[in-house]
């Protein structure tokens, strides 16, 4: 838990893909005066349903979720921007004496609701445009070894074939002359001074939920399921209906979201079928990979087993434990 306890109280819960989420909080909201924030990086757009397993319709009318549905595939949206979407979000809800519960897995935005964000140079359309000039001349690997010669901690983290983090993180070198990783020492220290005088700091009293299968099999069998269910029910032609539109390509954050970045290919006939749904599956299982390095060094957290058939009690058992209840 972070925070004092005369601050009003917040519920975040996290965990991997298909572990269950949306179902514990719904279930959560049923018991609790909460209300439900999304924490997704892929359910801020519209028309992108299927492929993000967002909830129906249905559920979202009984149970609504700030911060699903508000932009569009051609925009972008960045960890600043749901800091301060969610930030809103929380004061109206805490406003009406509601517990605001944030659900989703997308872990940075979580990280920047906790602790800001470095204050990073903004976009730079020139560097930008000669950064894809060389990647097409001479390809991703070797601006990855550009990266690596400058700021070896963020080519660590980002892989040579993530072209978006990568083109930033070498845009933000050459616009500043700092690393990425600099930029972000430098608001640490700053957090750090803030906290040390009172600021800065989240203004809740925060429970943090993880949910997740205990065994990994069963989620990578959940994954696979999950991904030829979302065929079934009409994938590729909510791509196709993507691909239709002009102002949509695949080098867009939203159009590199997993699953859709391997229907796009399949589109363009880079894949075959099989390869469509064998790669859209894999890259599924990395991304719950990712989210559960970033939850095992995450502070303060409560684990759920998604398949023990008392998590609510668990829960709110938990929450009563540290007073977010009271």
């Amino acid at each position: 838990m972070t925070g004092s306890k005369a601050l009003p109280p917040a519920i975040f819960l996290m965990g991997p893909t298909a572990a269950g989420k949306t179902d514990l909080a719904i279930e959560l909201s049923k018991v609790l005066p909460c209300e439900l924030v999304s924490v997704d990086s892929a359910l801020v757009y519209r028309g992108m349903d299927i492929g993000t397993a967002k909830p129906s319709k249905e559920i979202l009318a009984a149970h609504p979720h700030r911060l699903i549905d508000i932009i569009d595939p051609a925009e972008s949206y960045s960890a600043a921007d749901f800091r301060r979407d969610a930030l809103q979000s929380m004061a109206e809800i805490t406003a009406r004496g509601n517990i605001p519960l944030l659900v989703g897995g997308t872990m940075l935005y979580y990280k920047a609701l906790l602790e800001g964000l470095a204050d990073m140079p903004a976009a730079d359309p020139q560097v930008r445009a000669q950064l894809e000039e060389e990647a097409q001349r001479l390809g991703w690997q070797a601006l990855h070894d550009q990266l690596a010669a400058v700021d070896p901690e963020s080519a660590a983290r980002i892989h040579p074939n993530d072209p978006q983090r990568l083109t930033r993180a070498l845009e933000v070198y050459r616009v500043s002359g700092l690393s990425m990783t600099a930029h972000r020492h430098k608001q640490s220290e700053e957090s750090t001074k803030a906290a040390a005088s009172g600021g800065g700091q989240l203004p809740y009293t925060v429970a943090q939920l993880a949910i997740a299968p205990a065994n990994r099999q069963v989620l990578h069998e959940r994954i696979a399921q999950r991904f030829m269910q979302m065929l079934e029910q009409g994938f590729i032609d909510e791509v196709l209906a993507l691909r239709d539109r002009s102002d949509l390509h695949a080098g867009l954050p939203s159009i590199r979201a997993v699953g859709y970045r391997q229907v796009w290919d399949y589109l363009d006939g880079k894949l075959t079928a099989t390869e469509m749904q064998e790669r859209g599956i894999i890259a599924t299982r990395q991304l719950a990979k990712r989210q559960f390095t970033w939850l095992r060094g995450w502070d303060d957290l409560h684990w759920l087993d998604s398949l023990d058939c008392d998590n609510l009690p668990r829960a709110l058992k938990y929450l009563g434990s540290v007073s977010i209840l009271s």
